[in-house]
């Protein structure tokens, strides 16, 4: 039998019992209580699991029916509003319990580190029916939109504002995914767009897209760019670059800009400096990502560029992420034939979690733009931001 199938079980009063209740306690969620953001466990191994195997261990046994929670979101966000993934025990010798714990795992576990991920190749059938029209799997901008093709449209339109395209000009799309941007761009704005993706998948469907259009989906690593362009931007993918790669990547954007040129950088951001990534979210969704922070942007670029203005609507992907939850319930019973439960539960516990994140403000999303200095300043006429996140510009 599966072990998603084990019946609420009545919890142990062991030591691993009474330091999970305690760390949650602390964060006002109860084991097995009433609330929405209240754990209900099913299997009771699952506390010394978590308190063992960590932020691992928390994932992976919601994935495998150990718990539930009827707002993971909710969950998440009272944790990360703690801080307990930063705490310890109030006793000493539970902390001692839990390092030892630890380090007996890490020496006696020899897992192979089977990459045994649900794999996150997921189909076209997920994305198309999760996602807007645009296929923007990024953060929409909701100051005034009330669904998430509005949201997505109103971020599209933000950041050709905030490059102040211009018929005739030449833009460069780093990780162009789907195309959506560079179709929304070339359509609207009368430029011609490079798209350069590693996905083949991809660009076959980003050429579909912009087939009409002076669009150029290549199959290309953006390293390899050698070109000149007056404008260019990059959504969601230097959360993929790295530590390692952060001066490369502003080298390659430097030597690709034109004097005059802009330069539009779309990332999600860690409110601190840590090359530390979350292991499930390594495991499961983003394989050697990691969130980078004002510090490492600050440092790699520089050398390069002048920092024109720096926008912070992170608030704005919870309410993306929630919005593809709603999404991605609606359409499963469509496409369940196509995955296990298991995915269902670990891109459920994904979206929540992430969601959670956003809302306790653990994590941002910036939007920066960047120059060589334009006497006077870029966004002549920027869009009016009350109520649609932090904005800070320099002139």
């Amino acid at each position: 039998m599966s072990s998603s199938c084990i019946e609420e079980v009545s919890v142990p009063n062991d030591d691993w019992y009474r330091i999970a209740a305690e760390l949650l306690g602390r964060a006002g969620i109860e084991i097995n209580g009433s609330a929405p953001s209240d754990l209900r466990v099913k299997n009771p191994l699952f506390f010394k699991r978590v308190l063992q195997e960590g932020s691992l261990g928390l994932g992976e046994s919601y994935m495998d029916g150990w718990w539930e929670c009827e707002r993971l979101d909710i969950f998440f966000h009272k944790v990360l509003r703690a801080g307990l993934e930063k705490q310890l025990p109030h006793h000493f010798k539970d902390t001692l319990r839990i390092a030892g714990a630890r380090l007996f795992n890490l020496q006696s576990k020899k897992r192979a580190w089977i990459v045994g991920k649900e794999h996150y190749d997921l189909g076209n059938d997920l994305f198309s029916r999760m996602l807007d029209p645009y296929m923007q799997y990024s953060c929409g901008y909701w100051k005034e939109a009330q669904s998430l093709e509005a949201a997505q449209q109103a971020k599209l339109d933000l950041i050709c504002r905030k490059l102040e395209l211009e018929p005739g000009m030449r833009v460069l799309d780093i990780g162009c995914g789907w195309g959506g941007l560079a179709e929304y761009m070339a359509r609207n704005y009368q430029v011609s767009v490079v798209g350069v993706t590693i996905s083949a998948e991809q660009q076959k469907m980003a050429q579909a897209r912009c087939a009409d259009l002076d669009v150029e989906i290549r199959l290309q690593d953006y390293r390899d760019l050698h070109d000149s362009f007056d404008r260019i931007v990059s959504v969601g993918m230097f959360e993929h670059v790295g530590p390692k790669n952060y001066a490369t990547y502003f080298e390659v954007a430097d030597r690709n800009l034109k004097p005059n040129g802009r330069f539009l950088l779309h990332t999600i951001g860690s409110k601190v400096t840590d090359h530390n990534v979350d292991p499930w979210i390594d495991k499961y969704i983003f394989p050697n990502g990691c969130l980078p922070s004002v510090r490492h942007i600050a440092e790699a670029s520089e050398k390069h560029f002048v920092m024109e203005d720096w926008h912070n609507f992170g608030a704005d992907y919870d309410t993306t992420l929630m919005a593809w939850y709603e999404r991605f319930l609606a359409s499963w019973p469509e496409i369940a034939d196509n995955y296990s439960e298991r995915f269902k539960r670990m891109f459920t516990y994904y979206l929540n979690a992430c969601a959670g994140a956003f809302r306790a403000r653990d994590i941002q999303l910036w939007q920066v733009v960047f120059s060589r200095g334009i006497e006077h300043g870029p966004l002549n006429n920027p869009p009016p931001l009350i109520g649609g996140g932090f904005y800070f510009r320099l002139h």
